[in-house]
C-alpha cells in the first residue's frame, strides 16, 4: 500500500455486529477507513485519540454499545456516527464505577484521598 493508498487514518471493526470501531492512529475530523470484520468509510466529527472508540452508527441515551460483538457499554447521551465514543458519552456495562471516572483524565471523582 502506497501513502497515498493511505491517506485516511484507519480504525478496525473487531466483529461484524460492533457498533463501534477503535482508531488505529490519531484521527482527524474527516475520512476515515474501516478494516476488519467490516471495510468502508465514516467521517469523525471530531478529534479522537489513538486507540479510541469512534461510532459507526447512531446511539440514543441507553442504547448498547457493542465492541467484540458483545455490549460492553451503554450510551449516556446521544451519538452520532462518526464521534468519539468515550466516558463522557458512555458508560462501561463491565465497570460500575465508569459513570465516577473524569471524562477527561479518567480520575476517580468519588474518592478522597488524604
Amino acid at each position: 500500500m502506497t501513502a497515498a493508498e493511505h491517506a485516511s487514518p484507519v480504525a478496525f471493526v473487531i466483529a461484524v455486529d460492533d457498533t463501534v470501531a477503535t482508531a488505529l492512529e490519531a484521527i482527524p475530523v474527516g475520512p476515515v477507513q474501516l478494516r476488519g470484520a467490516r471495510e468502508g468509510e465514516v467521517v469523525a466529527q471530531e478529534e479522537i485519540p489513538r486507540g479510541h472508540k469512534i461510532a459507526l452508527v447512531g446511539h440514543a441515551p441507553g442504547a448498547s454499545i457493542i465492541k467484540y460483538g458483545i455490549v460492553v457499554a451503554r450510551a449516556t447521551k446521544d451519538i452520532v456516527p462518526g464521534s468519539w465514543v468515550h466516558l463522557h458519552c458512555a458508560e462501561s456495562r463491565f465497570d460500575e464505577r465508569s459513570a465516577a471516572l473524569d471524562p477527561v483524565t479518567g480520575a476517580p471523582t468519588d474518592t478522597a484521598y488524604a
